[in-house]
């Protein structure tokens, strides 16, 4: 871990010292990432700026994060949840990807996709209990990447209601801010971020062996169909 130790050491002091006074931090360097992670150990959900829409994450091993997921969503406890790895090499470990060409993976992710598997038995079975299959990402943004990698694995979610609109601003979901441990901002972002991104990531589902199958279209829907297709990957509607 090196000099990341320092950081997390003094990130529980930190968060103790702030708990009653703020909770919004600003993604930015290794302080801000020991603090993410600091708080998600504490079993806590901290809301994260993706490349897409506004995350709501926990750690996929802790119970208790899971259930506070969807209670905080108001969802579904049959609907799934996503993980976020925080990088290829990793995916192997929750999802099937023995049947993939490795190429594939690599070149779509990081990306605005959530790609769908297999799980395997790694997965913590109170993690979408009744699904055999897994939705995982790697966002195209490295602080959530780290987070992933100090952490594991983390449950990830829109932070909104259920079947309510995407969120892109952390003002947007200001009503679930009481119910949260931290809301992370990027201060690199945009001001006026692309109503596109609302449509969150395409989900794809690569299960099967020589298929894919489009369960959601949201941002970079077109290039990647257009890939898989080049892979010679037959698409199941």
């Amino acid at each position: 871990m090196g000099p990341m130790t320092t950081f997390l050491d003094g990130a529980l002091e930190e968060v103790e010292t702030l708990k009653n006074c703020s909770k919004h931090y600003i993604c930015k360097g290794r302080r801000s990432i020991a603090l993410a992670a600091t708080l998600l150990q504490q079993g806590e959900i901290v809301a994260f700026p993706t490349d897409t829409v506004y995350g709501l994450a926990g750690i996929v091993s802790d119970n208790s994060s899971i259930e506070k997921l969807y209670k905080i969503k108001d969802r579904d406890e049959n609907k799934p949840l996503s993980i976020s790895v925080n990088n290829v090499k990793k995916i192997k470990l929750w999802g099937v990807v023995d049947h993939l060409p490795e190429e594939i993976l690599t070149t779509i992710l990081p990306g605005p996709y959530t790609i769908i598997l297999k799980r395997t038995e790694n997965l913590n079975p109170v993690f979408n209990p009744n699904h055999d299959t897994v939705g995982i990402r790697i966002p195209r943004f490295s602080f959530i990447n780290c987070v992933a990698d100090i952490v594991g694995p983390l449950a990830l979610t829109s932070a909104n209601l259920s079947n309510k609109p995407n969120c892109i601003y952390a003002s947007e979901f200001k009503h679930l801010w009481p119910k949260l441990g931290g809301i992370f901002y990027d201060i690199s972002l945009n001001t006026k971020l692309q109503k596109r991104f609302r449509k969150g990531s395409t989900i794809v589902d690569l299960s099967e062996p020589g298929y894919y199958k489009i369960v959601r279209f949201g941002i970079g829907d077109v290039p990647l169909i257009s890939f898989l297709k080049k892979k010679g990957l037959k698409e199941v509607k």
